[in-house]
């Protein structure tokens, strides 16, 4: 039986990709004034920042209705067995809620699995690539769903936000406001967690920045790919995966551009790293907890659980 994969315009997925790969989007929403776009399809990311910073017009993001999910369901069905549909996480975005309505809507519910990914932009992707590569090996979707599940809390994604003024306009840092609100003139390292933003630090320059990017790259364990994503600067994104290719064992490293619909929140200058470490087995991860037990520094003991300190 044959499967194949769906998801939403905040993956971030090259074209490339979803081509290669066969991967169907669904875009969400972009609202401006009162008229609304289909991100990637009705606005470019210029546009977008064009309409924010030049022109100030207010913006907002939505989820699709569920009938674009369903219309799209249908579609695929005609030519396929099954889907496994992904989606950006259910904590910060509605994606995963109007996913599971546009199921319902199409009376397939045995032959379409919708999955929340806990994680957005190229964390998505990354699930995506990875549910898309099983697919086009034969895999069937129970083992499909199986793996990607697995895979999610093995997801590690940072961002480097120049300002968090969009993110914060758009209510999507969730417990990372609460931190960071008061502080809003800053440059800050965000990671999901969880299926929410968490912060990690500040720094006081992009070079700073890109740095810490690496650094958290470097203390990842067995990563099997990895992605960077940029909004505006797509010469920092070749620095950081130049740097990143450096102490990688030939992973793929895709770079990708912060889609419409996420670039509303991120704002100019962002840049993130994603990447997908190995599951391991609870054995296996039993083992090697007992052998760091063994291994573990004064140092390591005393130090903070949050690395929220100004470079």
């Amino acid at each position: 039986m044959t499967v194949r994969i769906v998801t939403d315009s905040t993956a971030d997925l090259p074209p490339d990709v979803l081509q290669e790969l066969d991967i169907t989007v669904v875009p969400a929403c972009v609202i401006f004034g009162n008229k609304t776009y289909r991100d990637g399809i009705d606005i470019s990311q210029d546009e977008v920042y064009h309409k924010m910073i030049d022109e100030n017009i207010p913006v907002s993001t939505s989820q699709p209705p569920p009938i674009d999910f369903a219309n799209t369901y249908r579609k695929i069905l005609k030519d396929t067995d099954e889907i496994v549909s992904i989606q950006a996480t259910s904590k910060l975005s509605g994606l995963y809620n109007s996913a599971l309505q546009g199921r319902e809507m199409t009376n397939e519910n045995n032959r379409i699995a919708v999955l929340d990914s806990l994680s957005v932009s190229m964390g998505l992707g990354l699930l995506t690539i990875l549910a898309a590569r099983l697919a086009k090996a034969g895999e069937n979707l129970p083992t499909i769903v199986d793996k990607v599940k697995q895979s999610v809390p093995q997801i590690r994604l940072w961002g480097f936000f120049d300002t968090l003024k969009y993110a914060l306009q758009g209510g999507r840092l969730g417990k990372a406001k609460a931190l960071l609100g008061s502080i809003l003139p800053i440059k800050a390292i965000l990671t999901m967690r969880d299926g929410e933003l968490h912060p990690t630090g500040v720094v006081r320059t992009r070079i700073k920045g890109i740095e810490r990017l690496v650094d958290n790259f470097r203390k990842s364990v067995a990563v099997q790919d990895t992605a960077v994503v940029y909004s505006t600067t797509p010469n920092d994104a070749h620095t950081l995966k130049e740097r990143i290719s450096t102490i990688s064992d030939n992973i793929p490293i895709h770079i990708s551009r912060l889609g419409p619909a996420l670039g509303v929140h991120g704002g100019p200058g962002t840049l993130i790293l994603a990447l997908r470490e190995k599951v391991v087995n609870l054995g296996q991860e039993m083992m090697e907890n007992e052998m760091s037990k063994k291994h573990i520094s004064l140092q390591s003991i005393h130090r903070p659980k949050l690395d929220f300190v100004c470079f």
